[in-house]
């Protein structure tokens, strides 16, 4: 284990901290799920006792037992098959076990039309955090960056002022999945609302900007539980808040929407927002309501007709068919 987080991840693959804690927190569990059902501590768990029935076993218990998503699931098989190809290629002994473990399958799972909040929506929750407090404006300003970016919350969180061009023309600087680096375009107002924020909470250049009232970075955890409280609160005045799971990541949503309904080039959304693949932006271009509304209305509907169609028409064929 020590050989695959310490050599494998870090000094060959080179994968992000993202990624080890990932994989660590999947074999956490993993591990004292073995053990619980194995009678004894997670010292006394041997590779041996780690099969495919019991990663099958922890699936099951992921999914069900823990309440967690079909993605989550599949996240951390990606975890374990990970961890099997690496022991296969370093001791051969194991390869009957490690290939039973890599033919345990992915589950899939239903594909739906992204959640995302309408500009009222979206106004409505801005409005919420109170402005006259140091954690209101980072609030403010956090928000106001995810919508204006479409950045992933991490992307957010990882956000120092060297990252970020001050003056016009204003963008900031994203290191997204895979380490890839994008620039983002910035309006001046959410420039001006970090440069408050800054003037009220100093950070170095090197420093993250959105931090806890300690100082220390801000979690994700913490941005949604504190989010969840302003949808409570926007709903009052925007009913239709209430139907809807409100995330961090459903400002991402909400941008990308917005960018598909200003009639934006889709291969601009794509480099806007990071994505590898034009068919994970082609998903935000079907989610748009509106769009698709006044796609309809240039179209318009098929002018009636009374003739019958021709099928109709032929008595020959009618007879043919009453025979059958």
């Amino acid at each position: 284990m020590r050989a695959f987080f310490q050599e494998w991840l870090v000094e060959q693959r080179s994968a992000s901290v993202h990624t080890i804690r990932s994989y660590r927190d999947t074999w956490r569990l993993l591990l004292r799920f073995i053990a619980e059902r194995k009678g004894g501590g997670v010292a006394r768990v041997a590779l041996a006792d780690i099969s495919a029935d019991e990663v099958r076993a922890f699936l099951h218990h992921t999914e069900h037992g823990r309440g967690s998503t079909i993605g989550t699931r599949n996240c951390r098989l990606a975890a374990i098959r990970s961890f099997f190809s690496f022991v296969a290629d370093r001791n051969p002994e194991y390869v009957a076990q490690c290939a039973e473990v890599l033919t345990v399958p992915l589950k899939r799972e239903p594909t739906s039309a992204p959640c995302y909040l309408e500009p009222a929506e979206v106004e409505a929750i801005l409005a919420q955090p109170d402005r006259s407090t140091v954690a209101g404006m980072r609030d403010h300003a956090l928000l106001s960056f995810l919508y204006n970016s479409g950045a992933r919350i991490q992307e957010a969180l990882d956000l120092c002022p060297d990252a970020i061009r001050f003056d016009a023309p204003h963008c900031a600087r994203l290191n997204g999945k895979g380490r890839k680096e994008r620039i983002c375009p910035l309006w001046p107002e959410t420039v001006t609302l970090i440069e408050k924020l800054l003037e009220r909470q100093p950070r170095a250049p090197d420093e993250r900007i959105f931090v806890n009232r300690y100082g220390k970075p801000l979690g994700a955890s913490g941005v949604r539980f504190k989010l969840a409280a302003y949808v409570d609160e926007a709903a009052k005045a925007v009913p239709s808040l209430r139907s809807k799971h409100v995330t961090p990541h459903s400002f991402r949503h909400a941008t990308a929407v917005h960018l598909v309904a200003a009639g934006v080039d889709i291969t601009v959304i794509r480099s806007w927002l990071g994505h590898v693949s034009l068919d994970t932006t082609n998903h935000y271009a079907q989610a748009n309501l509106e769009t698709k509304r006044k796609a309809l209305e240039q179209v318009g509907a098929p002018a009636a007709s009374n003739v019958p169609p021709s099928w109709k028409r032929d008595a020959s064929l009618m007879e043919w068919l009453d025979t059958l």
